[in-house]
């Protein structure tokens, strides 16, 4: 792109290798919300008293992140397609605005475009042998996965133009944790669901606040997605909503005890997520002073999600 660029942001001249490029490209610093939930996944098993398969476990958390690396390499190509991320003058790199490689002229769209759906297609192979060794049930986790992961930016569907990205981003998480558990498990169970879905519902948080950053560029190029199609003074309540509804769910859980009283310890990330909340609800228009916001969003998802893995493996 031009010299007007941040600094921080990717510029071909710093990233000479192709492999480097690459690499960097997938956004990398974001995968571990993925492992974060493989992590959950296979504690869970662990927790029901299944053996875990180290290698199948491997397996399990390198197909989950080349998946969440082709979903995020196709975000980046169809949001060059559609306009939005050149029209997004207020992002927050490196949190919001896409990875800014198309833009800044480190990789072509039609490069983008491609290692994109290579990712997503480089993983059907080794997740049908992943299927064929844990059962039939991880092909319908799997295609259902890389559908959500396609469907959430690319037409028709569109799912986040439509409103609909958190519900993406929730069953898309929430899929990760119940795929890693089946593989362990080689069935269906209720205790993966059941933990998994306060951490998804924080990973849908850290979604939709990146949008209040990046909504005039995306309401210019017709990207209506939530916090466009309400507005920031609106849209800044879902935020608490969503959070509260995932500590709620979370304790619930365990006042019923389908979860152990230790992943209680899970909750005390509320005060990350209500002290952001808090920051959003009073600058829901102001993209700079959201920064802290989000970081604090980035922790308390991850670290809510390490608490849950901690407290299903080893506790009592």
């Amino acid at each position: 792109m031009t010299s007007s660029a941040p600094p921080r942001e990717p510029q071909a001249a710093q990233l000479r290798s192709g492999l480097a490029r690459y690499f960097a490209a997938t956004r990398p610093a974001f995968l571990t919300v993925t492992l974060v939930g493989c992590l959950i996944g296979l504690a869970a098993a662990h927790r029901d008293g299944v053996g875990i398969e180290a290698l199948t476990a491997l397996g399990t958390v390198l197909l989950a992140l080349v998946v969440h690396a082709g979903v995020n390499v196709i975000n980046d190509y169809h949001d060059a397609r559609n306009g939005a991320d050149a029209a997004n003058t207020r992002r927050l790199f490196p949190f919001t605005g896409g990875s800014r490689f198309i833009q800044n002229g480190v990789l072509s769209e039609r490069a983008v475009g491609r290692y994109g759906y290579l990712l997503l297609g480089a993983v059907v192979p080794a997740g049908l042998l992943l299927a064929w060794q844990a059962g039939a049930g991880l092909l319908a986790i799997g295609a259902t996965g890389l559908f959500v992961g396609w469907a959430y930016s690319a037409p028709p569907l569109a799912l986040m133009s439509r409103g609909l990205g958190e519900l993406a981003i929730t069953a898309g998480w929430l899929l990760v944790v119940v795929g890693s558990d089946y593989v362990q498990r080689h069935a269906f169970a209720p205790l993966p669901l059941a933990a998994g879905l306060s951490y998804a519902l924080l990973v849908a948080n850290l979604l939709f606040i990146n949008q209040f950053p990046d909504h005039d560029g995306d309401a210019a190029a017709a990207k209506r997605t939530l916090v466009v199609r309400l507005g920031p003074q609106v849209a800044k309540w879902g935020y608490l909503l969503i959070a509260i509804f995932a500590y709620g769910w979370l304790v619930a859980m365990v006042a019923r005890e389908v979860l152990p009283q230790q992943t209680a310890a899970a909750a005390m990330t509320l005060v990350l997520s209500f002290s952001a909340a808090r920051e959003l609800l009073h600058h829901a228009e102001d993209p700079p002073a959201l920064a802290p916001a989000i970081k604090r969003t980035i922790l308390a998802t991850n670290l809510h999600g390490l608490l849950l893995a901690a407290a299903l493996a080893w506790g009592r």
